[in-house]
């Protein structure tokens, strides 16, 4: 398949591979004092387990997992919140298939649907605004959910439900942006981390100049890759160089795609439609500066939080996380999923206890998916 197999392929990977360890060599690199690179994306994290190459790659080098899954740092009180809106009378919560599983307090929007609920599973906002115009008479909130690659898709919806005077279209807004939890990993005197790998799919957004500060003011390198195996050695590779030589630069593997500053038509409707929250509160890190989107005041119509007086428009409530759920820490690259005491015991596919098992890019899900029963060994 063009654009797919040339970047998996054996030859070229195993090449990059003995870069790789020369490299690690070089740098003294070892088992005992790996270099971590933290890849942001739950979709890089995947992409490593799918292919191995946790397994293939010098014993130097370490992965760490970040927190870049959108529904897995999404913490149990949103979830609540969520479902208080989707078991109120008339209305219709439309959700990517993602978020249905997620458990929250009490319950899941799944089992919130089994009880009555009309909780419909949409693959774009899009959908949300026509199941709006087909139902006049019912209130249709979309759950706005992701980091800025699913942002502009929103802020679009939210322009033709203004347009079109659907005011029967709502959007639970939980859209985050990714350099904020980053900083606040860099400022965790506990997190060693000596580079990253740089979110593909947001950059394509945003570009690459929002990474500016892990280089400038933490001297840290980011390299922006793609999500086929070859891309992502290749990455490591670059990521190892700029430690070889003492620099610390934002460089973009991934240009194939990602245009260096970003979409313009993307950031001009998320510009329009959203402004920063004072604060977001996210699973494992807690309240974050500057680190959530809220619809501006422009838009208010179409703002399920003001609409239904809920999350930070109305009394938030604390909402821990479930005994003994390690979620928080595995999102946050603390600890590796096998290490939590629930990680295929209490918490399954079948049978989750967090959102990191349920995710389509959790890192649990990718242990279990790729390693099942051994990785619980």
């Amino acid at each position: 398949m063009k654009f797919a197999s040339e970047f998996r392929d054996p030859a070229l990977a195993k090449a990059l591979l003995a870069e790789i360890a020369k490299l690690a060599d070089q740098i003294g690199a070892s088992k005992e004092k790996p270099v971590h690179i933290m890849e942001i994306c739950g979709g890089h994290t995947h992409s490593i387990f799918r292919y191995g190459l946790d397994k293939l790659i010098h014993e130097g080098v370490e992965f760490i997992h970040g927190p870049g899954c959108p529904v897995c740092v999404l913490p149990r009180a949103r979830v609540d919140e969520c479902i208080e809106i989707a078991q109120k009378d008339g209305v219709i919560f439309c959700t990517f298939g993602d978020a249905m599983r997620v458990p929250g307090s009490k319950l899941s929007l799944l089992q919130a649907k089994a009880e009555g609920a009309d909780v419909r599973m949409v693959y774009s906002p899009l959908d949300a605004l026509e199941i709006a115009r087909r139902n006049p008479a019912r209130e249709v909130v979309f759950f706005g959910l992701g980091f800025e690659t699913t942002t502009p898709s929103t802020a679009l919806a939210i322009q033709a439900a203004e347009r079109e005077g659907l005011t029967n279209f709502s959007v639970f807004c939980n859209h985050i942006t990714v350099p904020e939890p980053i900083k606040a990993l860099l400022d965790d005197p506990h997190m060693c981390l000596d580079g990253f790998i740089g979110p593909g799919h947001v950059s394509m957004v945003i570009g690459i100049h929002p990474y500016d500060f892990i280089a400038q003011d933490y001297g840290k390198p980011i390299v922006v890759a793609g999500f086929e195996p070859t891309d992502l050695l290749q990455s490591v590779l670059m990521v190892l160089r700029q430690i070889a030589e003492g620099v610390a630069r934002v460089e973009n593997q991934y240009a194939r795609v990602v245009p260096e500053h970003g979409n313009k038509v993307s950031i001009a409707a998320m510009a329009d439609v959203y402004e920063k929250r004072p604060s977001f509160e996210w699973r494992g890190l807690g309240e974050i500066d500057a680190s959530g989107l809220r619809i501006r005041e422009a838009y208010r119509a179409f703002d399920a939080e003001e609409k239904f007086a809920i999350g930070y428009a109305g009394v938030r409530a604390v909402v821990e996380e479930a005994e003994g759920c390690a979620c928080g820490a595995v999102m946050t690259g603390r600890m590796k999923p096998p290490a939590c005491p629930q990680f295929g015991k209490g918490c399954t596919p079948e049978m989750p206890l967090g959102a990191l098992m349920v995710s389509s890019e959790g890192a649990c899900a990718a242990y279990w998916q790729y390693g099942g029963a051994r990785a619980a060994e």
